[in-house]
């Protein structure tokens, strides 16, 4: 099976069929997962979405919305349905899934869905939305399955059957003592596997991993990645059960957090939205490129240093703009690798170290290499061997400093407590600007004059 992808042909049936009667639409959309409902969504008038979700059942609603982008702002599709078609749909949401959808919309918003629903569940969701949302807290779904550690095999089997009706999947089960402090887990195999009379306490796993609720949501994926767990339980400082965190949650996460790090380093805001209208992308972005227009007045104040090496010796000039976009691009490889680096883990003193060496030893072999062929270029193209000299060292030093400031820069701002992936491309740019204009005019300035 291929993954969804919006066409023309996809977006023309459902299109005539909104112009048609509800019969001929619920035709339509039964020939379409509740995924790709919500990918089609995307391209639809919120007129239309209400229409479709209205004639879907709940159960199919609720995925649907459940499934929608955070950008195509499925809380306003919630708050727009009607009251009792909402109620059903928040209902039947995990609580953690609904918390992500209220919390977008404000404050009487989230009062009327909550006085709507049942008590139970309206509990359970201001709860989470107590927690930030980038946290396990507020990634957390507090639904769980879980089981006193002094029940005995039967007792433990009645409980895990009669909490399973209110929950699709589950992954594990959590043991806890009378006052839900956490126990451990156990798996339901081996809860089935156990004799009969086999007590809870004694199939028990005390060596297991947990989180505490204000945890980043990033470290949190960390752990589950570096575990291969495929749910993990959240506590607070007094280690009582709050709830999990899935696997599924998890990718989420990680596509947003790699997301925000390429915005990041492009020089574009995380607040804008990939589809934004012109407006927000403008407010995001022309602070950035006030920014970057400063440093490159910078680097070109550089060059206005050498204004007689360009009058005696003008083929510098082209030469200066391949070396200065050579640096940029190396120094751009660097960073990129370097900032995932840092993502994916905490780097020691000793695996810092090791990461600025191994990018200074890349910019140098690079370098060289690069200056070979500019050296070759030279005399062959312009018949100046010297001229060729100088630039291979400004080529090959160009780079070296590439390298040194696409790893040690992310690493320095990470050490003082700045986003890396926010300041590091700026200072970068700025760095090899100026160091690929200045060597090359530097050096003919002296050994070719």
């Amino acid at each position: 099976m291929q993954s969804f992808e919006i066409n023309k042909t996809d977006l023309l049936r459902i299109k005539i069929a909104l112009e048609g009667d509800d019969a001929q639409l619920q035709a339509v959309l039964k020939e379409y997962h509740s995924s790709e409902i919500a990918i089609l969504f995307e391209r639809l008038p919120q007129e239309a979405k209400e229409r479709i979700i209205n004639l879907l059942s709940t159960e199919i609603a609720t995925e649907v919305i459940s499934e929608m982008n955070e950008e195509d702002h499925p809380e306003e599709l919630l708050i727009g349905l009607h009251p009792g078609k909402r109620t059903e749909i928040v209902e039947e949401m995990d609580y953690d899934v609904a918390t992500d959808i209220i919390s977008q919309l404000d404050k009487e918003d989230q009062q009327e869905i909550l006085e709507d629903i049942d008590h139970e569940d309206a509990t359970s969701i201001r709860a989470l939305l107590n927690y930030d949302e980038d946290t396990a807290g507020g990634l957390m779904n507090s639904q769980v399955i879980c089981v006193n550690i002094n029940l005995d095999k039967k007792e433990a089997l009645d409980e895990i059957i009669r909490q399973s009706e209110e929950m699709e999947e589950f992954y594990t089960i959590y043991v806890v003592n009378d006052t839900k402090i956490l126990q451990g887990i156990v798996s339901i195999k081996d809860i089935i596997k156990a004799r009969g009379e086999a007590k809870v306490r004694d199939l028990v796993q005390t060596d297991y991993v947990y989180v505490k609720a204000e945890l980043d949501q990033e470290e949190v994926a960390k752990l589950i990645s570096q575990y291969n767990l495929t749910t993990i339980p959240v506590v607070d400082d007094n280690m009582k059960l709050l709830g999990r965190i899935t696997v599924d949650d998890i990718i989420d996460v990680m596509e947003a957090e790699n997301t925000e790090d390429i915005l990041k380093i492009s020089g574009v805001s995380e607040d804008e939205e990939l589809s934004g209208n012109w407006q927000d992308a403008v407010k995001s972005r022309l602070p950035w490129l006030i920014i970057n227009l400063g440093t490159a007045f910078l680097a070109a104040s550089v060059i206005r240093q050498f204004t007689h090496v360009q009058e005696e010796l003008p083929i510098i000039v082209a030469y200066v703009t391949i070396i200065g976009g050579m640096g940029g691009n190396a120094a751009t490889q660097a960073l990129a690798v370097t900032v995932r680096r840092i993502s994916l883990s905490d780097l020691t003193d000793r695996q810092t170290y090791s990461t600025v060496i191994k990018e200074l030893s890349v910019g140098l072999i690079n370098g060289a290499a690069n200056g070979l062929i500019v050296l070759a270029f030279a005399i062959f193209y312009d018949k100046n061997p010297m001229l060729g000299v100088v630039l291979f060292l400004a080529m090959t030093g160009n780079l070296i400093v590439a390298g040194l400031t696409g790893a040690g820069i992310p690493l320095i701002l990470k050490r003082v407590g700045i986003d890396p992936a926010v300041a590091s491309s700026i200072i970068i740019t700025t760095f090899t600007d100026c160091i690929g204009f200045l060597l090359p005019l530097w050096l003919a300035s002296q050994l070719l004059l």
